[in-house]
């Protein structure tokens, strides 16, 4: 018997041909399993979508397109065992990144063919359910500013010349962090706090190596003292992100969590997984487990031999009678 899935697909997503790309996940997936195929418009998103289907009693989602419609769709999930698969077909990706999901549509059929799950961390930020990040100041700014006309026409690099665009009017603000058993109080430019987030989210590096099923929030607080200082962050949480170091830097900080408050002065905007939602104060919390996903079958291999390559190489395979090689005797 067939499984069954209901396939969330945004037709608007990414530079690709919509059409080609539905015709594809079904010419994989449908020998194997029923699709309940629904399209997202204008008037009805991924979440609703997603959540009808989890009412339906559904024994699988999966949504297809940009990182906005896979947060929107695994929202209706957080808390529940319903498995998701992913098939990114966005600018950034940020949401397969985080996750280690194969972000091609093949790869990503295979995964969720190969029907092996995960369990994942998600969250709440103010009600909202949360499986990347929430970000204050800075990085909020720069989400607004990467608007669609952009992300179609620059694609990822929409997001770097934003960040730009940000930096240039970056402000500071007055921050109170509280956590399960401490109050923190500071001067910030960016704050960001993550569930799991891919090394592109470089305002979210501080810890390096944000762990996506540990039951903690990671919080990175970034605190130039200008613009160049700002620059100067950025680029060592770049730093970080790629040799999964922790930051080294008196202008950064950061800290692990199972529930963290933020107030700030003034009111600063939030984006909640690549999407605008308000601005402070935020109460965010951690879900342990609370995501079930189609992940990557893994199969260990051992390392095997390297020797190609080496100067003057000569390779003289021993034969014993029986036609293997051998050290000593056989018995």
């Amino acid at each position: 018997m067939k499984r069954s899935a209901c396939l969330i697909f945004n037709p608007v997503a990414g530079k690709g041909d919509p059409e080609q790309d539905l015709a594809t996940i079904k010419a994989l997936l449908e020998p194997e399993i029923d699709l309940d195929i629904q399209l997202t418009t204008e008037e009805v998103g991924a979440d609703a979508l997603a959540i009808a289907a989890v009412k339906r009693g559904v024994d699988a989602i999966i949504a297809s397109g940009g990182d906005g419609t896979l947060s929107a769709a695994a929202a209706a999930l957080v808390g529940t065992t319903i498995p998701f698969g992913i098939i990114s077909r966005g600018t950034a990706n940020a949401f397969a990144n985080a996750l280690d999901i194969p972000d091609t549509i093949e790869a990503a059929c295979q995964t969720i063919l190969g029907g092996a799950t995960k369990t994942v961390d998600a969250a709440y930020c103010n009600g909202h359910p949360m499986v990347l990040l929430a970000g204050i100041g800075f990085e909020a700014e720069a989400v607004e500013l990467a608007g669609r006309e952009a992300k179609n026409r620059f694609g990822i690099f929409a997001y770097v010349l934003a960040g730009f665009q940000a930096l240039r009017q970056m402000k500071t603000f007055e921050a109170e962090i509280e956590t399960e058993d401490k109050v923190i109080k500071l001067t910030a430019a960016a704050i960001t706090v993550a569930n799991t987030a891919p090394a592109t989210s470089v305002l979210a590096q501080g810890p390096s190596g944000v762990v996506v099923d540990d039951g903690l929030l990671d919080v990175t607080l970034v605190s130039p003292a200008n613009k160049a200082g700002a620059i100067a962050a950025t680029y060592h949480l770049l730093q970080t992100a790629l040799s999964g170091d922790a930051v080294d830097r008196d202008d950064i900080g950061y800290l692990r969590a199972k529930r963290v408050k933020i107030t700030t002065d003034p009111e600063q905007k939030v984006v909640l997984d690549g999407e605008l939602i308000g601005n402070t104060p935020i109460d965010v919390e951690c879900v342990p487990h609370g995501l079930t996903l189609f992940y990557p079958l893994v199969e260990e291999t051992l390392p095997t031999e390297k020797l190609e390559g080496l100067p003057n190489l000569v390779i003289e395979m021993k034969q014993t009678p029986d036609g293997e090689g051998s050290f000593g005797e056989h018995e």
